[in-house]
């Protein structure tokens, strides 16, 4: 019997239809699991699932019969890849699955930054309406997307489905070059260029060493149109104490994060200081998370379990 060991069940929707791999096996599941609970948790499995918790190298050497980690997610830092590969257990992830959930998300970021959305709701609630004794009142900006100029960073199957989504809006839409490239491949505005010209700026690289804080001071400094700036990727992209003052100085007119670098936000994030600012909306990184992407997830993941099994591998990541 194979012992298969899912550690985090809650980070998937209740509508998601758990199904099952389709071999013989022994299934256990927790909705959330400690750092200190995994090597107790996966003791004798031979397939762990993880979608946010980590399993290092300490981990591995305690867990002689672990043969396959899935990674519910596309990213897969919280495994150990090396040190999984040094143990002979192979890691598998997903990908594809978001390529409408996730820019959907950011569309609806961007409609709602630049018609202002979130502060004439709140101006409503708050009864500013009435004392306008008219039918409408301007207390804040309100302009259109259509003839503005979408740049995106990433040019992957998220970034590219939201190139189009833009594209039929009626934006330009650019893509950046490498950060310090200064002749990107065709198809590609050089970074500097790129930051000058945007009016929306999306996030959509992996973290990785290059990635981390590409968007600095210095970057907003040459924000010349004063874009909105939506995070829809991974929450190290922005050096956020920096988006505080480019929010506060103006150098960018409005923020939608989904991701940040504490999640869930901290006491002492910087954040706390805009989040109540109608230019300002953070999400709890769900961009992802629509009903129908979280089922995709999952199905594809049963998928490269059971191709696993069969002997036949599928979206190895070591």
């Amino acid at each position: 019997m194979i012992k298969t060991v899912f550690l985090d069940r809650s980070t998937l929707g209740p509508t998601v239809s758990i199904t099952k791999p389709s071999f013989e096996h022994d299934w256990i599941e927790y909705d959330r699991t400690a750092q200190s609970e995994v090597v107790e948790r996966l003791r004798g499995a031979q397939i762990a699932i993880s979608n946010k918790v980590p399993i290092r190298a300490e981990a591995f050497e305690q867990l002689p019969d672990l043969k396959l980690i899935a990674v519910a997610a596309t990213g897969y830092d919280v495994i150990d890849v090396e040190a999984a590969r040094a143990h002979g257990v192979s890691v598998v992830n997903v990908g594809g699955y978001a390529t409408n959930t996730v820019p959907e998300h950011v569309l609806a970021l961007m409609f709602a930054l630049r018609r202002s959305i979130v502060g004439y709701r709140q101006d409503v609630i708050d009864g500013e309406w009435q004392r306008a004794q008219q039918f409408c009142f301007f207390n804040h900006p309100i302009k259109d997307l259509a003839g503005t100029t979408m740049g995106i960073v990433g040019r992957g199957a998220l970034g590219s489905a939201l190139g189009r989504l833009c594209s039929a809006l009626g934006m330009k839409v650019l893509y950046s070059g490498r950060k310090g490239e200064q002749n990107p491949p065709e198809g590609y505005t050089p970074f500097d260029q790129f930051l000058a010209q945007s009016d929306v700026i999306s996030l959509h690289c992996p973290l990785t060493p290059e990635t981390r804080g590409l968007i600095g001071a210095d970057e907003f400094a040459q924000m010349s149109r004063q874009p909105i700036l939506i995070n829809a990727g991974r929450g190290g992209l922005v050096d956020e104490q920096a988006l505080v003052e480019a929010i506060n100085s103006q150098q960018i007119a409005a923020a939608g994060f989904d991701c940040l670098t504490s999640e869930p936000i901290n006491d002492d994030h910087p954040f706390h200081a805009i989040l109540t600012r109608p230019n300002v909306i953070v999400t709890p990184h769900v961009a992802w998370a629509s009903e129908e992407a979280m089922q995709t997830l999952w199905d594809q993941l049963i998928g490269h379990i059971d191709n696993f099994h069969k002997g036949e591998p599928s979206n190895l990541v070591n």
